[in-house]
């Protein structure tokens, strides 16, 4: 789906509010900063020029192309939640009424702890994940917050014994 522009050619954002942009396939090089990258996002420019043999220009040129493709979202430090205070995590799966997929995003964007909000098809309509300090609260988030939310028909939740952080995930060459 193209990125729509108004009649002064600025473009019009997504609901997702980046820019679309089609995909440019990546070389090897891309995929080779890109694993760097997924490794370490606080490596210097240096290191990753040297690391894919291209000189500091070139992969500056790169990385910022990735990010300004919407292939690199951003930088972000991988949290354990447990350690950081928040030992009760929980996917909450809801119903939602039909067409108001937009108003619910932004009420479960704004709940405290809310980290992964997806549209899906199936049985439900939304899959949240949330990491809240306690079981209690996780109780109240769900039963007070989530609940009051007009347009949330039902919900079923599903805590989280135990994770697993896959976003070290390396891309394939066939990525």
């Amino acid at each position: 789906m193209a990125a729509e522009q108004m009649a002064d050619g600025r473009e019009l954002r997504p609901a997702g509010g980046e820019p679309e942009h089609a995909p440019r396939p990546l070389d090897a090089i891309d995929r080779d900063i890109l694993r760097i990258l997924q490794t370490d996002g606080r490596a210097s420019i240096r290191s990753v020029a040297e690391r894919v043999h291209v000189s500091r220009a070139n992969a500056y040129a790169r990385i910022n192309r990735l990010i300004e493709d919407g292939v690199i979202r951003g930088f972000s430090a991988r949290v354990n939640h447990e350690r950081a205070g928040q030992g009760a995590s929980a996917y909450i799966t809801l119903k939602i009424v039909q067409n108001s997929w937009r108003t619910v995003r932004e009420k479960l964007q704004a709940l405290p702890g809310a980290a992964h909000i997806a549209l899906v098809s199936g049985d439900f309509d939304v899959l949240l994940l949330v990491h809240t300090p306690d079981n209690r609260t996780l109780r109240e988030l769900v039963l007070t917050k989530l609940q009051a939310i007009p347009e949330v028909l039902s919900t079923r939740t599903l805590l989280v014994f135990e994770e697993t952080d896959l976003n070290r995930r390396i891309l394939t060459d066939e990525s």
